[in-house]
């Protein structure tokens, strides 16, 4: 300790105990005493051996900030630490930690700015970010080797954000007396180590991030923690067009290959077209009947950047007549406008998909996942805004595209995951990669100065009704939209236990597939365009075979050949068109052979 330094003044055990376990005033069912049990179950387990490093995974929306303040106010009242620093990943959530804090009588500064040196004599500690951290690492490890310091890591995944964040963390960090590590996604998609998480083998030798204490989100609904999750599913035909100017058509969610299923799910996040407009639509229309049973219901849409998300917030205006809340990023003032929305009852809030991990509204209880983001961490987070418990029965519904990465993850919403490390490659195998999505929304250009001669463009898009994913669960089948059918579903009540929502979801798809039983006949319904594509480049690809038995040209040399003459990309990108034009092509040469 230096000789200037004078500690801040003593907190008490009785802050511990004025702490709310529900911060802030959102008691729900679960609790026991002054904290839930789950909160009582893991300090129980710190203070077994009161370690160095301590890591507590519990889903989001469980109370992970009073466990940590709790464990806070222990340490400071027993003059084990004197100093606490708290590290989040957005300016936002700093105010709500100093907010939090101040609830239970410690003090901290979430004003404090690197240029600032030392910090304020009244104060316990301060609230600071991962970036400003990393911005001047030794400034923070001289504060944190000043005195006994516990240090909290919220959502401790943002420290493998980037290698020199890592770095950062690590050098700021290692003198510290204590260090608590929290997290609502104990996960990454790529192999960065996060640090002080311990990595332990398993049983095929992979590394795996080893919690100390695990509250998972299977758990947290049976305690009545947290809400039960709807996942509505909506399809829908997709046109656009390629750099190529090639247009393409497919049904979005349909076998197909990663790259046309990214420029699916591009198209139907369009803001010009009917899917978005549909979806939207009918997230409303879900608003208004929750809003019956929770009038300050609030709805979230997650866009992908700041440019859809403005084209959004427009479509809502003209669908509700009154403009939604709009955060972009951590934009000044981004935090009063989440803290009005937050104390309002207004309906609609905007953000992109950057700054969902910041958004903490109690009230939100229907959310769009419009964004092209398809890894596990950033859906966990993203579906954490909404799961939080304010009272028994109620429920979240979250509107999705009906593409298989997002439907994946929707039915493994309880799946507990670990980080692991000694990966081959950084993301899911199962999942498509964002890269994919992310390189469909930039423009691409030619090399060499040669611009493409077209650029994307999302043609057309149609939706219908598709699903209700519920706990692994599938309900319903495709209906039009606004449709008896669909309007079922979206009327379910914003109040149900969660046995209760097994039951209403059966009872609603045996309504459902009774009116489709009742109905005349109509025509057959045209062949799904997957299977006809599929269909398609089987029988081409049988052709192209024969073709090469009789000529003896590789099947390459032949393909080549059918693009050159007939036009168009690859077998995989190619449309029902363009491959019939190569079929009938090869039917003629062969029957002149």
């Amino acid at each position: 300790m230096t000789a200037s330094f004078r500690a801040a003044p003593h907190v008490g055990t009785f802050a511990a105990e004025h702490l709310s376990p529900s911060y802030p005033e959102r008691a729900a069912r679960g609790t026991a005493g002054r904290l839930r049990a789950w909160q009582a179950e893991a300090l129980d387990r710190y203070f077994e051996s009161e370690p160095r490093d301590f890591l507590a995974a519990a889903t989001p929306g469980a109370g992970k900030t009073t466990f940590a303040l709790r464990l806070a106010t222990e340490l400071l009242a027993r003059r084990t630490v004197d100093r606490v620093m708290v590290v989040a990943p957005t300016e936002h959530l700093k105010k709500q930690w100093a907010d939090a804090a101040h609830r239970v009588g410690i003090r901290l500064d979430p004003a404090f700015s690197n240029s600032s040196g030392a910090i304020a004599r009244a104060f316990h500690g301060v609230a600071v970010t991962y970036a400003q951290v990393a911005a001047k690492p030794y400034l923070h490890q001289t504060l944190t080797d000043q005195v006994r310091t516990l240090v909290i890591l919220d959502e401790v995944h943002h420290g493998g954000d980037a290698l020199s964040w890592g770095e950062a963390i690590r050098d700021a960090y290692s003198g510290a007396t204590r260090r608590l590590s929290l997290t609502g996604t104990p996960f990454r998609s790529d192999t960065a180590p996060i640090p002080f998480v311990r990595y332990e083998p398993n049983d095929e030798g992979i590394r795996m991030s080893a919690t100390d204490y695990t509250y998972g989100y299977g758990r947290a609904l049976r305690d009545g923690v947290v809400r039960p999750v709807l996942f509505m599913s909506y399809a829908g035909r997709m046109r656009w067009r390629t750099t190529t100017g090639d247009e393409m058509e497919a049904v979005l969610g349909q076998d197909d290959t990663a790259d046309v299923t990214s420029q699916a799910w591009r198209t139907a996040l369009d803001p010009e077209g009917q899917w978005m407009r549909g979806v939207l639509e009918a997230a409303d229309r879900r608003l208004t009947e929750v809003r019956h049973h929770v009038p300050d219901a609030g709805g979230l849409v997650i866009a992908t950047d700041q440019t859809t998300a403005r084209a959004y917030a427009a479509l809502l205006h003209q669908i509700t007549g009154s403009p939604p809340t709009v955060v972009l990023s951590d934009e000044a003032g981004a935090s009063d406008r989440i803290e009005t929305f937050s104390r309002g009852d207004s309906r609609w809030l905007v953000a992109v998909r950057m700054v969902s991990e910041g958004v903490d509204v109690p009230r939100l209880c229907v959310g769009v996942y419009a964004t092209s983001a398809s890894t596990p961490l950033f859906f966990a987070q993203a579906i954490g805004r909404f799961v939080r418990a304010r009272r028994r029965g109620e429920t979240a519904s979250i509107f999705i595209p009906s593409v298989k990465p997002i439907l994946r993850l929707a039915n493994e919403l309880e799946r507990e995951r670990d980080h692991a490390l000694d990966r081959e490659g950084a993301g899911d195998g199962e999942l498509l990669d964002d890269s994919l999505v992310d390189d469909a929304n930039r423009e691409e250009k030619a090399s060499d100065d040669l611009l493409a001669e077209y650029t994307f463009a999302a043609l057309d898009s149609t939706v219908t009704f598709d699903k209700v994913v519920y706990e692994g669960a599938e309900f319903g089948q495709q209906a039009e939209v606004g449709s008896l059918e669909e309007l079922d579903f979206l009327g379910l009540p914003g109040i149900l236990e969660p046995d209760e929502v097994h039951e209403l979801l059966r009872h609603r798809q045996a309504r459902q597939a009774r009116r489709v039983a009742e109905r005349p006949p109509t025509a057959p319904a045209p062949e799904p365009l997957y299977r006809s594509l599929k269909e398609q480049r089987s029988l081409l690809n049988s052709l192209v075979g024969l073709r090469a038995k009789l000529t003896g040209q590789p099947h390459g040399h032949i393909h080549a050949e059918l693009r050159r003459v007939c036009g168009g990309p690859a077998v995989g990108q190619a449309t029902v068109a363009q491959l019939q034009a190569r079929i009938d092509l090869l039917r003629r040469q062969m029957q002149s052979h």
